[in-house]
């Protein structure tokens, strides 16, 4: 238990008021960590130096993905569908409703600066005991047993008492343990902040994502539709021949079941696009079917063709790792942590608060209010601990542990977003150079179809032929289709791995 000494001498308070003046805060200061990049890590990434060679002789990038902006995708209905999930979804919510909290706690760590005032009012009906410690100084004076009896009754008498007034305290904060509070406070709404932008960056991925998901199996359903089509209007020219007798029955036969094999896949593609949409409806925090009537207009407006391919150039990886949220929290903990040690530390040393009170006390409502009436205190108290069994020492021993804890954890986020980054490039990276090759696949495909057509339009071949290089067409469609989705959502992981959606602004409100 700690020793409580109330001191009135006028030189201790000045003495702690030089104290207050030139006091320090014990414990560790935080230094900010700095996310250097790997070793050997190039300007580009750190992938595999055949892909890197092969990405910079590709197609030249014909946009560029800036930070903090969606608008980059170059989509209204993604930019549109952004803003309604950051107003609505409910895991954003909660991450505003954590971070206002976080903002709270630090008003009330902060409230520790200034004094603290209270004020009290009684009015009670009090009577004292004929037995109690007040008969050992009647006892004192030496009084008769007839006044000693009369002064016992008199003193028991029930009697009203009034009492008014206010007390004011303040802890001189000579170690800083009021302000490493503040300061751990203050790193954990930081923390807090990043977190909250690190659900923004996640969640606006998740759409993205989806969405593109959707307008791929929008895409492979118009190009389906259109094969069905046009494999119709085949099966009635093949059908011609062979009423005609210029081929054999087999020929429409196997046309028929090409065309069912296309139509087959209508009901699959469907149901895609149907759960596609549901995630979206889900994430914007809306009932299901509510946006499918312009999910599905706004598919007609596309253009069917690969995003803006950006310009990648990383620039300097630091500054690209300290825009991603989840290391600004690591970072935020690591400091909070760091300060809590201080806290534990203080607790070691001797606390001085100043305290003041002044009121009205009066026995009987006729003279309370009266200047005679007034009680007041004023004057410094110590509290200094002297044993308390190594409670202080082992709390300070745990802050220390949980600061190393903390050190670990920003270091291994750190890690994991450098690996982050380096996936995310090389998917892209991969899947853009897949994406030009299936271009061209599905222009030699085309081209072999147009030969095949002809020849067997002059008998030159059966109709064997054709039948394969319609069958070649139509997977080389799909596959650029499916590559076109692949590549929007590879690019949405870069986007995300990069912090795209952030700026550093953000990170840091104050800067």
């Amino acid at each position: 238990m700690p020793l409580t000494f109330h001191l009135t001498c006028n030189a201790v308070a000045t003495a702690s008021l030089a104290l207050l003046v030139g006091g320090c805060a014990v414990g560790p200061d935080h230094k900010p960590a700095e996310p250097r990049a790997p070793t050997g890590w190039s300007a580009w990434h750190g992938g595999s130096p055949a892909l890197l060679g092969a990405e910079r002789s590709a197609a030249p990038a014909t946009a560029s993905l800036a930070p903090g902006d969606w608008k980059a995708f170059d989509d209204p209905m993604l930019d549109r569908l952004q803003a309604m999930v950051l107003a609505a979804n409910p895991d954003l919510q909660t991450a505003a409703l954590r971070f206002a909290q976080s903002r709270v706690q630090r008003a009330t760590a902060a409230a520790q600066r200034g004094p603290q005032v209270n004020a009290s009012a009684g009015a009670n009906r009090q009577r004292q005991s004929e037995s109690g410690a007040a008969t050992r100084v009647i006892d004192a004076l030496g009084s008769s047993a007839t006044n000693k009896e009369q002064l016992i009754r008199t003193l028991s008498e029930p009697y009203d008492l009034y009492q008014a007034g206010f007390d004011a305290s303040w802890e001189i904060d000579l170690w800083g343990r009021v302000r490493r509070a503040v300061e751990a406070a203050d790193a954990d709404a930081a923390a807090s902040a990043a977190m909250r932008l690190q659900a923004e960056l996640t969640v606006q991925a998740e759409l993205a994502r989806n969405y593109f998901e959707l307008r791929g199996t929008q895409r492979e359903l118009r190009i389906a539709r259109a094969d069905i089509a046009a494999a119709a209007e085949s099966l009635d020219l093949v059908q011609a021949r062979a009423d005609g007798g210029l081929v054999t029955d087999l020929d429409p036969v196997r046309q028929r079941t090409l065309l069912a094999e296309l139509r087959a896949r209508i009901p699959s593609l469907l149901q895609q696009e149907a759960d596609a949409m549901n995630r979206i409806t889900q994430l914007i925090g809306a009932p299901p079917g509510t946006l499918n009537t312009e999910l599905a207009e706004a598919a007609a407006d596309s253009a069917g063709h690969a995003p803006p391919l950006p310009d990648l150039a990383l620039g300097l990886p630091a500054d690209l790792a300290r825009r991603r949220p989840d290391i600004a929290a690591a970072e935020a903990q690591l400091h909070a942590a760091t300060a809590r040690v201080g806290v534990a530390m203080a607790d070691l040393y001797p606390r001085i608060t100043l305290g003041a009170g002044f009121g009205y006390e009066s026995v009987g409502s006729d003279r309370f209010g009266d200047w005679g009436s007034r009680q007041w205190h004023v004057g410094p108290s110590l509290s200094l601990p002297i044993f308390d069994n190594g409670r202080r020492r082992s709390t300070i021993d745990l802050r220390e542990l949980q600061q190393q804890e903390a050190a670990v954890a920003f270091q291994q986020t750190v890690l994991k977003a450098w690996h982050e980054i380096d996936s995310a490039l090389n998917a892209y990276s991969a899947e853009r150079l897949r994406h030009a090759e299936l271009i061209e696949r599905e222009r030699q495909s085309r081209d072999a179809l147009t030969l095949a057509h002809a020849r067997y339009a002059n008998g030159l071949t059966d109709f064997g032929v054709e039948l394969d290089a319609q069958r070649a067409l139509l997977q080389a469609r799909r596959d650029q289709a499916q590559s076109t989705s692949r590549l929007s959502v590879s690019l949405v992981g870069v986007y995300k791995a990069l912090a795209g959606g952030v700026t550093p602004k953000e990170l840091n409100p104050g800067s």
